[in-house]
């Protein structure tokens, strides 16, 4: 196995007075570790957020990128959307109807029956030059649709899958970083190469329950108090991150294009250091950055580092490096895989065998990866 096959990222990122992510009742995510309850980021939670940043290092930004949308409405809405208002109601119905069972499956045309389902743009694009050639044969004869979207079912789903199966970025560069799954069609699902854990804080919860008022700016002199009383749970922590990159299924899934496989991972170093979720902005600017940043490049079996906070640390980014340190000693004392390492670190805690680096220099180390497979 190559030497540096799996890139792995462990990061330190402080916030506070913020609610990153929230559970189903509105509180802040948890997650119980070592005998005490921290405060946690899904992964979704950071993944949507680095798949959409609006920033100078976005994927979208990538040479060659093609974009993808996850949606039940994508045949509605991307496929027929240019379609509307054109062509005769009656007839872009039936099209939809066949269009959402050969995409979605056997219960496609059901919108509650539907995945969420992830669709490039080169797939999107073949579904509506399918579409713009059965409107123009049908015409504004809804029989004559009903008939031609019928027989076009029967090949469409196989020419759909063979089409897919051929494209170099089917799931557009989303799927290819992030995976895709399809229960209507197992064929269309993609490995993802970038595997995100959980954020976790490295010390016990720190929470507050956080009582505010909205005040009617035209209230009479005598109507006094709170237009509306409301509260929200507030955290600060400073989290534990961890991500790792198979710099193989990388090339794979984006048909062993090494420079955009550069380009991917030297944006996504970025985005990981410097992109923030983004719940209650206006209220809590929940704006910051990684204190620490480490970056592993190795062929062994990839390995997180939370081990190192399962006894709570206090909330110092100073500390918690050197806890991060101490237990990266005994792995390499332990282990000895000789992972190749970069730091970027804005304590004065040393991290074993790292090279120490601006994140712009991080960066271009980690884009250099894949060059090296090939």
């Amino acid at each position: 196995m190559n030497e540096q096959r799996f890139l792995q990222i462990h990061f330190l990122t402080p916030y506070s007075s913020v609610l990153l992510n929230r559970d189903d009742s509105g509180l802040a995510k948890r997650i119980p570790y070592g005998g005490y309850l921290r405060t946690r980021i899904s992964s979704q939670c950071l993944k949507r957020h680095w798949r959409i940043a609006e920033d100078p290092h976005a994927l979208k930004m990538i040479d060659g990128a093609d974009a993808a949308w996850r949606s039940r409405e994508i045949v509605d809405r991307k496929v027929l959307g240019d379609f509307r208002e054109t062509a005769d109601a009656s007839v872009l119905d039936e099209l939809e109807k066949v269009f959402n069972e050969v995409v979605y499956g056997d219960k496609g045309a059901d919108k509650k029956s539907r995945q969420t389902l992830l669709l490039g743009n080169v797939e999107i694009e073949w579904l509506k030059k399918e579409a713009e050639r059965l409107l123009a044969e049908a015409g504004d004869d809804s029989k004559a649709m009903q008939n031609l979207a019928k027989n076009w079912g029967k090949e469409g789903r196989e020419n759909f899958k063979t089409m897919r199966r051929e494209a170099t970025l089917p799931g557009g560069l989303v799927g290819a970083l992030f995976g895709r799954m399809v229960t209507s069609d197992p064929e269309a699902n993609i490995t993802s190469p970038v595997h995100v854990a959980h954020a976790f804080t490295v010390h016990a919860e720190e929470t507050e329950s956080d009582y505010f008022v909205a005040v009617d700016d035209l209230a009479l002199p005598d109507e006094t108090g709170a237009d509306t009383i409301q509260e929200t749970e507030l955290v600060a922590g400073l989290f534990y991150g961890y991500v790792v990159v198979d710099i193989l299924g990388l090339l794979s899934n984006l048909g062993e294009d090494s420079k955009m496989a550069s380009e991917v991972l030297h944006n996504l170093v970025y985005l990981i250091a410097e992109v923030s979720p983004g719940a209650k902005l206006g209220s809590t600017a929940p704006y910051s950055r990684a204190s620490m940043m480490l970056l592993e490049a190795g062929g062994r079996q990839p390995r997180s580092l939370a081990e190192a906070f399962r006894s709570p640390c206090p909330p110092e980014a100073g500390k918690a490096v050197k806890v991060l340190a101490d237990h990266l000693v005994s792995l390499d004392e332990a282990y000895e895989t000789n992972e190749i390492r970069m730091v970027m670190n804005l304590t004065n805690a040393p991290v074993p065998h790292a090279s120490a680096g601006t994140l712009r220099e991080l960066a271009e180390w980690a884009g250099r990866l894949p060059g090296q497979l090939e």
